[in-house]
């Protein structure tokens, strides 16, 4: 599909002049919003953690910080399922965390991958940056680590969790993790799976900046997968002279295009937040080839967000289908819709 015929299928849906930003017209009609710093902004499920950050940073507080100051609130929430204590397990009913953290003026990050037993792996991605030569630590290893620096292990499957997984396993059929060599590349349905994270990217007032993600990962995936959202350049990345973006969703889709990373590189060229992850949401599109991640319209059969900010204070986000982020600059979270490749399709 040719990238004139996929705009074709953008349906942005942005507000402009929202409370407390000013907006400014892009080329194509789309409208690009401007906070005065500092701002905050994150997915959707992100309305507290936002919320925190900004009284950091308010506060004179540093951007990494805050932000990871700002995730504890979801990673703490046993109703997220999507994140830390409480999340959706593996295949085999253990929850295992992924996370990574970024700070701008440093340029430094951290990592864990596969975490089980620790319901703040923001808190222990933060450490492996900053008391280890290393940048990605995985699971045994991330634990004992974890450990070490006085995190205590517990349970962090809840009896809600449980019972989904419970639910899960009575219902297994070709929807689960594992493909024949016949299903590898044909088409066996629409995947229908739960993706959950949350992203949060923060800028203080002299534009320095600084990222987090945050996840239980893709839902009753085979023990030790791990998605994007710890792998810097992918659900993460932060450039201080630049900006930074997070992402949320199917994860394999957007490692194959090291998506966060080439969101602040189109942003380097100077496209816009939005623009740049409409951008990169085509190439997720180019390279999604198997038939079994395809709708009967040809047409990705899941989600994949991206939410992006620059030094200057502008934000934007854009999903395959539509979608919303939050979005804090100064006085409350609020969601914002983001942009969209594709209409969701009439049932």
């Amino acid at each position: 599909m040719s990238s004139q015929m996929q705009r074709r299928d953008f349906f942005k849906v942005t507000s402009a002049f929202l409370a407390g930003s000013s907006a400014i017209t892009q080329p194509g009609g789309a409208v690009q919003e401007r906070a005065a710093l500092p701002v905050v902004i994150s997915s959707a499920n992100g309305m507290k953690a936002a919320a925190k950050a900004m009284e950091s940073l308010r506060a004179g507080g540093k951007p990494l910080d805050a932000v990871i100051a700002g995730v504890n609130i979801v990673e703490d929430d046993p109703n997220d399922s999507s994140v830390g204590y409480g999340g959706l397990p593996n295949e085999e009913g253990e929850v295992e965390l992924d996370a990574s953290v970024m700070d701008g003026p440093t340029c430094r990050c951290g990592a864990v991958g596969a975490l089980k037993h620790i319901r703040n792996p923001s808190k222990v991605a933060r450490l492996v940056m900053e008391r280890t030569d290393h940048i990605f630590l995985v699971g045994e290893g991330a634990l004992k680590f974890a450990l070490r620096m006085g995190f205590e292990k517990e349970n962090l499957l809840t009896e809600e969790s449980r019972r989904k997984w419970l639910e899960w396993r009575s219902k297994l059929s070709a929807r689960d993790a594992w493909l024949t060599e016949e299903e590898s590349g044909t088409e066996f349905g629409e995947v229908i799976r739960h993706y959950g994270t949350i992203s949060c990217l923060g800028v203080d007032a002299a534009g320095n900046i600084a990222g987090t993600t945050t996840t239980s990962g893709l839902s009753w995936k085979i023990p030790g997968r791990v998605g994007d959202s710890p792998i810097i350049g992918a659900g993460l990345y932060v450039d201080n002279d630049v900006g930074a973006a997070g992402s949320t969703g199917r994860g394999e889709a957007n490692i194959k295009v090291c998506g966060a990373h080439a969101v602040v590189e189109l942003m380097r060229q100077g496209k816009s937040p939005e623009q740049a992850c409409l951008a990169v949401l085509e190439r997720v599109v180019r390279t999604t080839k198997e038939k079994r991640l395809l709708g009967k319209d040809g047409r990705p059969a899941f989600q994949l967000n991206f939410y992006a900010v620059n030094k200057k204070g502008e934000f934007g986000g854009a999903a395959l289908y539509p979608s919303r982020f939050c979005v804090n600059t100064g006085a409350e979270s609020r969601l914002v819709n983001s942009a969209y490749l594709f209409k969701r399709a009439q049932a």
